[in-house]
């Protein structure tokens, strides 16, 4: 945890609309709600202060294939990622801390930890991109989000 740090309006705001998101956004999506109530504010105090929070430990960041994502949720659990669309969603299962043990004793690394990422095809997609029954199903396409 860093030194204790000024809590500004704008990293106020940052926060909320983090935590206001269930979709898990991405730094520029943050951006975009965070400028909707504060016109002046720049795409570069979001992206400092979403590290500085991540830094300490009020939000998480979602390593995905897609980009890094943020999570308002600090609580141990695992996301889903739709192969698609990019969607992240929460799933209702903490790591398991017996595996961070064995690959620090097997590494002699210190403070092992972990995350789980899921990945498959959303509901919606799977709807969206059924084809008819006499075509063969391709390969999904990235969406833009």
């Amino acid at each position: 945890m860093a030194a204790q740090r000024r809590n500004t309006r704008q990293r106020k705001m940052i926060l909320e609309a983090v935590r206001d998101s269930r979709s898990h956004p991405t730094a520029d999506e943050v951006y975009l709600m965070v400028r909707k109530r504060d016109r002046k504010i720049s795409r570069g105090t979001v992206y400092r202060n979403l590290n500085l929070l991540v830094e300490d430990g009020v939000i998480q960041i979602i390593k995905t294939s897609g980009g890094n994502r943020f999570d308002g949720c600090t609580l141990p659990h695992a996301h889903l990622t739709c192969t698609s669309c990019g969607a992240v969603t929460d799933v209702g299962v903490a790591p398991d801390t017996s595996i961070d043990e064995f690959v620090e004793g097997r590494t002699g690394y210190a403070g092992i930890s972990h995350y789980t990422i899921f990945e498959g095809l959303c509901r919606a997609c799977q709807l969206d991109e059924e084809p008819p029954q006499d075509q063969p199903r391709q390969t999904p396409k990235r969406r833009d989000m």
